[in-house]
């Protein structure tokens, strides 16, 4: 690889060396976040019986149109407990069980609401009617190995039976920031001082990628107090820290973490901004260093780190999901670096935001996407089509 590695380049670098976790049992109702580590298989067929689409009337459907007599009601958890003859008709509620002998369910609006006869119009075998396993069968797969658990999927978990499912484990992962010039947020600011913003920010991305975080806190400018830090951080499965990644003489964070014996694999990418991001492993344990301005933090983690705590949990495919949209204004390409440029999603278009230095974290709030401005010369103009991440 000549030069620094692309945003491609640096992810296949850094899913060579996940290894993912131990799974683990995890109820359904908890489960969304978290990646399946084995096949969710059906224990019922959904629906469990044939069921009424409709508030109606189940009916053979050789007797419609006509007139017949109601000879019971099925409800919702109350089933009508008998077949039914020819020239029958049981009322029926949505959901309710379709009573053996019916073959159809006549709409309510199609009838003339009679009692204790009612007159019905033409309706065809099957209509209004879901069919037993109509939908998923006993022993199917509901979901598949490596899918990421989301509202949907883990409530189709539940309808078929599950109350536990496999899981990869969460990663625990430990947060560090750097620099002598961080406060607490509340602390009163001295000199020079800044309030500290990115552990709170990893932690939050770390929390929707399914881990664990543990914040370290932050730690001074200091060999020693780094080096301890680093230590306490690489006993987690991931280690993140932000800030001390640069060349200068109060960049501590890759040289302890060589003396402390991780192998440090890539300094540096082809992305603006985020370009001073490095990456080390120690034994089992993924070590990301982030740069201290908070934006670059966050390119950092969404391009890097969420894909690789997606990896580590077993998840098929954990590349960033870029998606396909409009560019609202014209943006000039940087000639050497693919940039990530803040955004607004709005109606189908992606407006860019104004103040795209890497430090400006209060106008990032206003953004919902990163556009993706592939490296090169010229523009990418208003109307082309871009891809962009989700914030």
């Amino acid at each position: 690889m000549s030069g620094l590695p692309t945003i491609d380049d640096a992810l296949a670098l850094v899913l060579e060396r996940v290894r993912p976790l131990s799974d683990e049992e995890v109820e359904v109702g908890a489960a969304a976040g978290r990646c399946l580590a084995e096949d969710a298989i059906a224990r019922i067929d959904l629906p469990p019986f044939a069921s009424s689409a409709m508030d109606g009337y189940a009916v053979r459907s050789a007797d419609t149109p006509g007139v017949l007599v109601i000879a019971g009601r099925s409800a919702a958890g109350r089933p009508a407990g008998r077949t039914l003859a020819e020239g029958e008709a049981i009322a029926i509620s949505t959901g309710a069980v379709v009573p053996d002998g019916a073959d159809a369910v006549v709409p309510v609006e199609q009838t003339d609401r009679g009692e204790p006869e009612v007159k019905v119009e033409q309706v065809a075998a099957g209509e209004n009617v879901r069919p037993r396993g109509g939908d998923v069968h006993a022993g199917d797969a509901v979901v598949a190995a490596g899918a990421l658990l989301g509202p949907v999927q883990v409530g189709a978990l539940a309808s078929a039976g599950l109350a536990t499912v496999r899981c990869g484990r969460a990663p625990r992962v430990a947060i560090l920031a750097t620099g002598t010039e961080l406060r607490r947020p509340g602390e009163s600011l001295g000199a020079g001082q800044i309030y500290e913003s990115n552990s709170v920010l990893l932690a939050a991305a770390v929390r929707s990628a399914g881990a664990e975080p543990e914040l370290l806190g932050a730690v001074a400018d200091d060999a020693a107090a780094t080096c301890a830090a680093l230590e306490r951080g690489l006993a987690a499965d991931v280690l993140v820290t932000s800030g001390g990644v640069s060349v200068g003489e109060h960049d501590l964070v890759r040289a302890s973490l060589a003396e402390l014996g991780a192998e440090d694999v890539f300094w540096r990418m082809a992305v603006k901004p985020g370009k001073p991001i490095a990456f080390a492993v120690r034994g089992g344990t993924l070590a990301f260093g982030l740069p201290g301005n908070p934006v670059s933090s966050l390119v950092g983690f969404e391009l890097l780190v969420r894909p690789a705590l997606l990896a580590l949990q077993g998840m098929r495919d954990p590349a960033p999901a870029y998606l396909p949209g409009i560019l609202g204004a014209t943006l000039r390409r940087n000639a050497t670096r693919d940039e990530l440029v803040r955004a607004r999603f709005d109606d189908g278009v992606l407006h860019p935001l104004s103040g795209q230095e890497s430090h400006m974290i209060g106008r990032a709030a206003n953004a919902n996407a990163l556009v993706l401005v592939s490296r090169g010369e010229g523009e990418v103009r208003r109307g082309e089509q871009v891809r962009w991440l989700r914030l």
